[in-house]
């Protein structure tokens, strides 16, 4: 029998230190921990599938919590019970006790272990949910004050409209143009069309 125990974070910023502490406390080898950074919407997580393809009949598994092991009610059961029932792994959850297929394996054992397995479950999707609307919430708050969102438009140099007419004269190459504006290829361009369309309405 082997040990495993599974991280995740949803974000490359987040801190999974307290998660492997407490896998690390139960003994767990480092080479048996695997860590995902990615959001629980589904198990679709490289970690995680490689950790599944090392698992066989009669590993532990551990995870910290039933919601950093996923916050998809559906999948959770899916995986749960494809664990434990067709690949006989036992998996106990650190945080709760009763999600330990170690404890009895009886009617009532396992009835137990579904029951809080199925509340949980719920409640980690719940709380994505509320997650995810509290985040749409702050933006639509964020735009309504003029807080704009993506990437900032890189704005041409000064010499742009010199460059481009010495580019379409054929005196210099277009790598040559790239280079002394300082903007990519598609950034060139695009700030090429805005330029072409001032210089239209500035013939009208």
């Amino acid at each position: 029998m082997k040990i495993y125990g599974y991280c995740r974070v949803s974000t490359a910023e987040q801190n999974e230190a307290r998660q492997l502490d407490a896998l690390a406390g139960l003994g767990i080898s480092p080479a048996y921990i695997y860590v995902d950074k990615q959001s629980g919407k589904d198990f679709r997580r490289p970690q995680w599938t490689a950790l599944v393809r090392q698992l066989t009949p009669g590993d532990l598994l551990y995870v910290h919590s039933i919601d950093r092991l996923g916050r998809n009610y559906e999948e959770i059961q899916q995986v749960w019970r494809a664990l434990t029932k067709q690949q006989s792994v036992d998996i106990a959850v650190i945080t709760m006790p009763l999600l330990d297929t170690r404890r009895e394996k009886d009617l009532v054992g396992t009835f137990l272990t579904d029951v809080v397995l199925q509340i949980l479950s719920f409640v980690a999707q719940n709380e994505r949910e509320n997650i995810r609307t509290r985040q749409a919430e702050g933006i639509t708050a964020a735009k309504s004050r003029g807080v704009k969102f993506g990437r900032p438009i890189k704005k041409p140099p000064e010499n742009f409209a010199e460059v481009v007419a010495q580019w379409e004269d054929g005196a210099i190459t277009f790598d040559e143009a790239l280079t002394r504006t300082g903007l990519k290829q598609a950034t060139f361009y695009n700030r090429l069309r805005e330029l072409r369309a001032q210089q239209e309405d500035s013939q009208l």
